[in-house]
């Protein structure tokens, strides 16, 4: 395959900004979408829309057809045991809060729970709730001075055995990339629940949850080219049967009478209500455009424009990189010496350079780098070298006009 040509594929990448073409290096926060992901759900709304699972005329059966197919591309994409281990979520925010509340009953008060430090907030917070709710301690697990995950001091914490231990496989606001086999072995071995926020890694990456060995792994559909509002559960099934739904209502029950109800099994007692189903066949369709992609040489070319990426911004001066490792997937921090990253994200706009700035939904990662945010640019499938040329560019005239 020319990868050259993938570009072409991506309709949003076409336009132009005061004049300048659009150079997206905010693909961490959501990638664009090929053109087959649009008309698989353009499809789904002029020919098929209908209800799943509910009904018994065609219509509802083509979309029950297409939305179940759905679970079992998921399935071997990510290599997991039963398709009644893959939940449609509407996102990791929600996959990660259903776990949290499902888990309710099984933490009691003063277990442990370890986080990442650089985890997203949607890895903090539903623990923090449910902390509240059981009486559980959160511990985040420490860094290292370069901003990657202690393994030795994670490694003292486990002695503790936590009852649950939360990881990003990829960190969200660095790129870092977290040895999650190791990490997932260990916390297995001090008896704990684990789970793996896998939303920057699933585009990049091939994921294999029984290779990782996770009792739960998540990600996000807008991360991986697909549509916004729908996201993946993975659990596996004898923890996932565990869980106690987040939601309840249609759909997720076998029978109700005013005295009593009865869930249906897995995966339907954990999908509660009208589903995102064209969300859902959009996804569809982006696991097979990534499917049909050369993966290793797709992994090797961003690879390579990461490195390059690190490298011109070092180059240039009086910047400042966070956690830049040969390794790391996607994404790049910096700010520009002490000035402040909404200014330099402004002035770059102003170029057609589209990064990302703030916190990064890190709030506790900012804190302990003694930061109140920074910059992110961050790659996809679709960028290219002269995206990586166009935006030091750019960066070298905002230096020019700040410095």
């Amino acid at each position: 395959m020319d990868l050259s040509s993938l570009r072409s594929q991506f309709p949003t990448l076409a336009q132009s900004n005061d004049g300048y073409s659009l150079c997206y290096l905010d693909t961490a926060a959501t990638s664009q979408k090929p053109q087959c992901v649009i008309d698989a759900m353009n499809q789904y709304y002029h020919l098929d829309n209908a209800n799943v699972h509910r009904a018994a005329h065609q219509l509802s059966a083509r979309a029950t057809s297409q939305y179940e197919a759905v679970r079992d591309k998921l399935q071997q994409f990510i290599n997991a045991e039963r398709r009644e281990e893959i939940i449609f979520t509407h996102g990791t925010t929600e996959s990660i809060n259903m776990v949290a509340h499902g888990l309710t009953a099984h933490i009691k008060a003063g277990a442990v729970i370890l986080i990442d430090s650089a985890a997203h907030h949607a890895n903090i917070v539903p623990w923090q709730e449910l902390a509240k709710r059981t009486g559980a301690i959160i511990k985040p697990i420490p860094l290292t001075a370069d901003c990657r995950l202690d393994v030795s001091a994670f490694d003292a914490l486990l002695s503790q055995k936590p009852a649950i231990v939360a990881l990003s496989h990829v960190s969200n606001a660095l790129g870092a990339l977290n040895p999650v086999n190791e990490l997932v072995a260990k916390a297995k071995q001090a008896g704990a629940i684990t789970l793996v926020d896998g939303a920057q890694a699933i585009a990049h990456l091939a994921v294999d949850v029984q290779a990782i060995g996770c009792d739960f792994y998540v990600f996000s559909g807008h991360k991986m080219y697909g549509p916004t509002g729908v996201g993946t559960l993975y659990g596996r099934f004898e923890v996932l049967d565990k869980l106690s739904p987040l939601l309840t209502g249609g759909e997720m029950i076998k029978s109700v009478s005013f005295e009593h109800t009865e869930f249906n099994i897995l995966p339907n007692r954990l999908e509660a209500g009208t589903p995102p189903i064209a969300e859902v066949i959009g996804l569809g369709a982006a696991i097979d455009f990534i499917n049909g992609l050369p993966r290793a040489e797709v992994h090797a070319v961003e690879q390579t424009l990461l490195a390059y990426l690190q490298n011109e911004l070092a180059a240039l001066g009086d910047m400042v990189l966070y956690g830049a490792h040969p390794n790391n997937i996607g994404a790049v921090a910096f700010n520009l010496a002490d000035e402040h990253h909404q200014d330099v994200g402004i002035l770059l706009d102003q170029q057609g350079i589209a990064v990302r700035c703030g916190h990064h939904c890190a709030m506790p990662l900012m804190q302990s780098l003694g930061l109140k945010g920074c910059c992110r640019a961050s790659i996809g499938v679709y960028t290219n070298k002269a995206d990586i040329d166009n935006f030091i560019n750019a960066m070298k005239s905002v230096k020019e006009l700040l410095l």
